[in-house]
């Protein structure tokens, strides 16, 4: 554990700029950058995540296009396990896998090179936000479909009254702050 990792949850929250409005009227972001340039809010949310999953043998910590770009080679690097980006189409030099997921109006897509996981190994799946938890699971079902074991889902923030940990049902779902409205 740093030495700098010394914040609550209180703490860390006072550290997120809400912006009203965005990206559309009646929207309230929770703005993480303002935490990630706070050295001791970086630390800490580090630090309580790598705690959750220390004991969990994760060989890869699979990261989300754009912000669980940000969080899993950090934690993967203090769990000791390798980093996989899971990308947008079109995004990976080499050949791949795809999952395309339905969204509450229209469809998206994932994809991850098809020799990034081999059958069997323990993953760890980190991203910023567990909203209505669609792109955490479909990244799920894509690491399965690639021979996966999923040693669990770990969050930033967690939108409790999105219900997203309804779709992780049967995971390891850790989410460090967590707001009801």
């Amino acid at each position: 554990m740093s030495p700098h990792s010394s914040l609550n949850a209180d703490q860390l929250k006072h550290l997120i700029r809400e912006v009203p409005d965005f990206p559309k009227k009646g929207i309230l972001f929770y703005d993480i950058t303002t935490l990630l340039k706070d050295k001791a809010g970086f630390a800490t949310l580090i630090d309580r995540l790598s705690e959750h999953y220390l004991n969990h043998e994760i060989d890869l910590v699979l990261g989300m296009e754009a912000r669980g770009f940000i969080f899993a080679p950090a934690l993967a690097y203090r769990l000791n396990a390798g980093f996989v980006p899971v990308r947008k189409p079109g995004k990976l030099p080499a050949e791949t896998v795809k999952f395309d997921y339905a969204l509450e109006y229209g469809t998206n897509s994932l994809e991850m090179h098809k020799d990034a996981i081999q059958k069997g190994q323990r993953v760890l799946i980190v991203d910023d936000l567990l909203a209505t938890g669609g792109t955490a699971q479909a990244t799920a079902k894509l690491a399965s479909l690639l021979g996966a074991e999923i040693a669990g889902l770990g969050f930033v923030v967690e939108l409790n009254f999105l219900k997203g940990r309804e779709k992780l049902k049967g995971y390891d779902v850790m989410s460090l702050l967590h707001y009801d409205k």
